[in-house]
């Protein structure tokens, strides 16, 4: 793992939200650095982390709390969408709470070599389990049309077919700095810009290559289901796409149909959390100690006794 420093976002905010007691056992569906495992660890909590980066498991069975009997620290080398299998494979029907940091983590970014980033030049890659297609294979393989609806849907690029009418030109692409520098050149990039414009074609990829969204959909589901009444969701994304799957989960899992005298009065259904927070952002001075923290939006919320929604 770098040797960089992680800082966990809104780690305060977070750990007030989720309240956990001794005994309590928890879900830290991203542990990546384990920044947030370490904090409910310290407070007595069981915690079953998950990450599908062979690296970050890695990392964490060298924590005392794995060699614990019980173990208080047990790791799952799984995506995050399959852990209500998991757990109850496990023998764990619910738990007091899941915390969830979607997106890619500090180590990640920082090393050079897993191709997430154009701060330094590295094989183009981005894969999170580091298996399946990376970032080059679909790159140089795929249809233009299909780069472009990647591009535009998932980095909100608007010219998004100017990149990869590009990239197709310039392939066979092999490393981060080659497609920085193709992006770069088909948005006429001036040094002194504001904000790299390749910013969003690598956003794009990175979540098509990871199919992040719909592991989010998918994990939002599964928390669903494994939370206990009182339990609480937390969820710390990092840009609008996320920010708005996760929005627009907990303001349908929230609401309360409205009578209908269509609908018997036994259909319908309470709502399966409450309450919900607003979105809660950094404060100027956690930006100032991690600037990576500037585009996190916290949201959580309460899991009610209302049995899960089956298609959730």
């Amino acid at each position: 793992m770098s040797g960089a420093p992680h800082i966990p976002v809104l780690l305060d905010e977070v750990i007030e939200a989720l309240d956990p007691q001794p005994g309590d056992v928890l879900i830290d569906a991203t542990f990546g650095a384990g920044g947030y495992t370490r904090a409910l660890l310290e407070r007595g909590a069981t915690v079953h982390a998950f990450d599908r980066d062979p690296d970050a498991v890695a990392s964490g069975r060298t924590w005392r709390e794995t060699e614990q009997t019980p173990p208080r620290l047990i790791l799952h080398s799984h995506r995050f969408s399959e852990m209500l299998d998991v757990m109850h494979a496990a023998g764990v029907e619910r738990v007091d709470g899941v915390v969830m940091d979607i997106g890619v983590s500090s180590m990640q970014l920082d090393q050079a070599e897993r191709g997430f980033a154009f701060s330094a030049d590295g094989p183009l890659d981005m894969r999170m389990s580091q298996d399946g297609e990376s970032a080059a294979d679909f790159l140089n393989s795929a249809e233009e049309s299909q780069i472009a609806d990647v591009i535009y849907q998932y980095g909100e690029e608007r010219q998004s077919r100017r990149v990869a009418r590009a990239i197709v030109a310039a392939r066979p692409l092999k490393t981060t700095g080659e497609l920085a520098s193709v992006v770069r050149k088909a948005l006429g990039y001036k040094p002194h810009d504001k904000k790299d414009p390749a910013t969003r074609t690598f956003q794009a990829i990175r979540i098509h290559v990871n199919g992040e969204l719909d592991e989010l959909s998918q994990g939002l589901s599964a928390a669903e289901h494994l939370l206990c009444e009182g339990g609480c969701l937390a969820v710390v994304s990092f840009h609008s796409l996320e920010d708005r799957i996760v929005k627009r989960f907990l303001r349908e899992a929230s609401s309360t149909p409205s009578a209908s005298r269509h609908v018997p009065m036994a259909a319908q259904v309470d709502p399966v959390f409450s309450p919900v927070s607003k979105a809660i952002k950094p404060t100027e001075a956690e930006i100032a100690r991690n600037p990576r923290a500037r585009s996190s939006v916290l949201r959580h919320a309460v899991r009610t006794s209302t049995p899960a929604r089956e298609a959730a």
